[in-house]
């Protein structure tokens, strides 16, 4: 029995899909814990390309349980329309192989208008570079205790009264924002459609992974975005709404911290960001349009384009100290074949003043100017490679200056989008 976290190690975008695809084989119950519609996991099986923006990736085995925790927000809307897509790929999403927490809170259609309208009236340089799918808000009104729970739609009169308190309070913020106001009869017939097709999937999802670990199962736990993204820890304020670190893998699904035994950190061999925000060593030259184009830097959820830059060690150093990673997955090795020198910022400089980790006062983070070390590239292409032998000398020594950096090993390599195109050096599962 192994319970295992998969968290990004970066501002997202690292691969995570992938990564937690290749370790399902080993696992029997998938877990995705927080984040909603806006983040998205692509997939390459078989020549096919999935994405996913809800349900676990763990959905593409047959024999494998899914569950969506209590830290997930959801829009019916897009939940059932993965599982409608799915079922077209021949893949039927069934309640014995998917189970939504009874604790999850629901994305309105307010939410989502709310957060277009809020996120239209900051001005160019405070702009978030929110998704507008809604996370934010639902996120707010479940800390405001103004929430709307899976369980609550199942029960109609309990929906009732809540979605009319919440219309009373949403309608006056939407005209404050130049939109129309919603009618009760719309957003109430709507939802009670979604009501009747999810009831079947609604359950404890804290109950049954317990009985699971107690089974003597293997628990994999998948996370969404990115550390730098973290509420609490992250670039705020340009940062997601929820806890994306390991620590609310527990919180999220209602598992008890002391059952982990391995958190993994996907790290992409070069960093990325989509969005507004800091990115100390972005590229703003051919090299950073390079990487964007021979990684295919674009969002798997809003097609935006994706910042590209240099590895940035700082950002791999602060995500093995807040998730306690154990392992390192690098993703994207290939991408760097062709740049006979490659750079790691160790560093950054603020004024007359060195910078370890990253700062939390958002004024500082125009300023902060990477200090790299360089180290040698390769040209050859090693997207065939399939065990570490294979790689040329200097992409080992690459990977091996990171796991000495980050003082963590590294478990996963991956060469390229498939899942043959990965080296598993340890199996989490398997110890």
């Amino acid at each position: 029995m192994a319970n295992v976290i998969v968290v990004g190690a970066q501002w997202g975008d690292e691969g995570k899909g992938k990564i937690v695809d290749l370790l399902t084989e080993y696992a029997d119950c998938v877990v995705r814990f927080q984040g909603g519609n806006n983040a998205g996991h692509t997939l390459v099986v078989d020549g096919k390309k999935y994405v996913f923006h809800l349900i676990p990736s763990g959905i593409l085995y047959e024999n494998k349980s899914c569950f969506i925790g209590n830290g997930v927000v959801i829009d019916p809307a897009v939940l059932l329309k993965e599982m409608d897509e799915l079922a077209a790929h021949g893949l039927p999403v069934t309640p014995a192989r998917l189970m939504l927490s009874q604790r999850a809170h629901l994305i309105m259609p307010y939410h989502k208008l709310l957060d277009v309208g809020s996120e239209a009236k900051l001005t160019a340089h405070r702009k978030i570079g929110t998704t507008g799918r809604g996370i934010g808000p639902c996120y707010g009104d479940k800390i405001l205790r103004h929430g709307i729970k899976l369980s609550d739609l199942l029960d109609r009169e309990l929906f009732k009264q809540r979605l009319q308190e919440n219309l009373e309070e949403k309608n006056f913020l939407l005209s404050h924002y130049g939109l129309e106001p919603l009618t009760f009869a719309t957003v109430y017939d709507k939802f009670m459609a979604y009501a009747e097709k999810l009831a079947p999937f609604v359950g404890d999802v804290s109950t049954a992974l317990d009985l699971s670990r107690r089974a003597g199962k293997h628990i994999l736990f998948e996370g969404a975005q990115g550390t730098q993204l973290d509420i609490d820890h992250g670039t705020y304020p340009f940062v997601t709404s929820s806890n994306t670190i390991a620590g609310n893998a527990c919180t999220g699904s209602g598992f008890g911290p002391a059952h982990i035994d391995t958190v993994i950190g996907i790290l992409k061999a070069y960093t990325t960001r989509v969005g507004e925000g800091p990115f100390p060593t972005e590229l703003f030259n051919n090299t950073g349009i390079q990487l964007q184009a021979k990684g295919g830097e674009f969002g798997a959820t809003t097609g935006r384009t994706r910042r590209c830059g240099w590895l940035d060690g700082v950002v791999a150093r602060d995500a093995v100290r807040l998730n306690g990673i154990t392992d390192l997955a690098i993703t994207k090795l290939d991408v760097l074949s062709g740049h006979p020198t490659l750079q790691l910022a160790t560093s950054y400089r603020h004024g007359q003043k060195s910078l370890e980790a990253m700062p939390s006062n958002p004024k500082s983070f125009q300023d902060l100017q990477p200090i790299y070390e360089n180290l040698s590239g390769w040209s050859e292409d090693i997207s065939h490679a399939r065990h570490l032998d294979d790689l040329p000398v200097t992409a080992q020594a690459y990977i091996k200056r990171i796991e000495e950096f980050t003082e963590t090993p590294a478990c996963i390599l991956s060469v390229g989008p498939g899942r043959e195109e990965t080296m598993l050096l340890r199996n989490p599962f398997a110890d």
